[in-house]
């Protein structure tokens, strides 16, 4: 079976209302449908990608997202240009999302573009460009993955 993408993500968050005004801004400004609004959850569609945002079960509301623990990382969206991530960049600015990064290449891919922000609640979200194959070029070599304090996987 060949795949078509991820489908969505499901994010739960303990600050639905912080986290919702957000979200809605940042679905917005990537041409992302809401097609589901409820008290507790919405869902935003767009470019193959899905986001659902909800609200966490009430016995884990005081627990904190932490980016180093099991489960999500982070995750990325693809911008089909380098002025994508600039422009994502300049609107994250302007709703005062937390930025870890500004735009810059990095050394994953030949060309790699980068933007690494937070949501409300510290969840990494990282946007990118690659230009051409990317990472399916067999002419290029890999780097490996590190691990904080600098060890690396192999």
């Amino acid at each position: 079976m060949e795949m078509n993408g991820i489908a969505h993500i499901a994010l739960n968050v303990s600050d639905f209302k912080r986290c919702s005004v957000f979200y809605r801004k940042l679905f917005q400004f990537l041409e992302m449908k809401l097609v589901y609004d409820r008290e507790n959850i919405i869902y935003g569609v767009g470019s193959r990608t899905g986001i659902v945002v909800r609200a966490v079960s009430s016995e884990f509301e005081s627990d904190e997202y932490h980016q180093n623990r099991i489960g999500l990382h982070h995750y990325c969206f693809r911008a089909r240009s380098r002025n994508g991530i600039d422009l994502l960049y300049s609107f994250l600015r302007e709703i005062d999302a937390t930025i870890v990064h500004a735009p810059e290449e990095g050394s994953w891919a030949p060309g790699y573009y980068s933007v690494l922000f937070e949501d409300p609640e510290g969840l990494r979200i990282e946007a990118n460009f690659v230009p051409g194959m990317g990472n399916l070029d067999p002419n290029i070599e890999l780097p490996l993955p590190s691990r904080p304090g600098g060890a690396v996987d192999t």
